[in-house]
């Protein structure tokens, strides 16, 4: 049977952010720990070895895969920061024409530096994912 990788855990957040080799990439972490947090109201937990994230939701597919994940999260990682924001929020490509500087895979949201981006724009997003996931998994 399959088993999820990125579960949440028992690291320190601050344990793994004073890990990461970059001294902008930790300040930009810090920096998204407080934006994350003011936005969401949630405490930063780890999800897998290299996730923070915000929150969590039950998720369950029509294949009947099913488990837990962060509500939204990001990771502060080598190449560039990945934002962890909701998946099918139609609304968000709308948003993401006001951020600034990113690149878009199918569930993430690329940075380089925070400097980049609009922050209000990235607290709007925040919200727009939570609501949009809250609506589409509720407990």
């Amino acid at each position: 049977m399959y088993e999820l990788k990125t579960k949440e855990t028992d690291e320190n957040v601050m344990d793994f952010i004073e890990k990461v080799e970059s001294v902008k990439k930790r300040e930009d972490a810090y920096q998204l720990i407080d934006i994350f947090t003011e936005v969401t109201g949630l405490e930063a937990k780890m999800w897998g070895p290299s996730i923070i994230g915000f929150g969590k939701y039950h998720y369950k597919y029509k294949s009947r895969h099913e488990g837990d994940a962060p509500l939204v999260g990001f990771s502060p990682r080598k190449a560039k920061i990945s934002l962890y924001l909701a998946v099918g929020d139609e609304s968000r490509e709308d948003i993401l024409k006001d951020f600034g500087k990113h690149t878009t895979g199918k569930a993430c949201v690329y940075v380089n530096k925070l400097a980049d981006i609009d922050i209000l724009v990235l607290k709007k997003l925040i919200r727009e994912s939570v609501k949009f996931t809250q609506k589409n998994y509720p407990e």
